[in-house]
């Protein structure tokens, strides 16, 4: 597994890239299970009321997920950077700017 992990506007979020030989997650909308990587995070919005809250730069805002949508590729690098793109944008949809945001990116520890 590789996890990729946005920070920015005072908090977090964390995805993970399921490399060929490991179990990604199964339910509708699950890439082929023959994908070499597969991508998966939440995806969130910016709600006026309803949803969960968040603390973003100091303030309180409202947020609401969507169901996660994986993603297959058939190249690490593929699957990283449109990690890297889809953390990127789930910040900008609640106000962060996606130049604000650090990314790191790691490899699971398989022990």
């Amino acid at each position: 597994m590789i996890f990729v992990r946005g920070s920015g506007g005072g908090t977090d979020l964390t995805g993970t890239v399921f490399e060929r030989g490991e179990e990604p997650p199964t339910y509708k909308g699950a890439p082929d299970e023959d994908a070499a990587y597969v991508w998966v995070c939440d995806s969130f919005y910016q709600v006026e009321s309803g949803g969960s809250a968040l603390l973003v730069d100091g303030s309180e805002i409202r947020v609401a997920f969507e169901e996660p949508m994986p993603r297959g590729f058939d190249t690490r690098d593929g699957a990283v950077t449109a990690a890297r793109e889809h953390v990127r944008t789930q910040f900008a949809r609640i106000g962060v700017d996606p130049d604000d945001v650090e990314i790191v990116v790691t490899k699971a520890d398989p022990a």
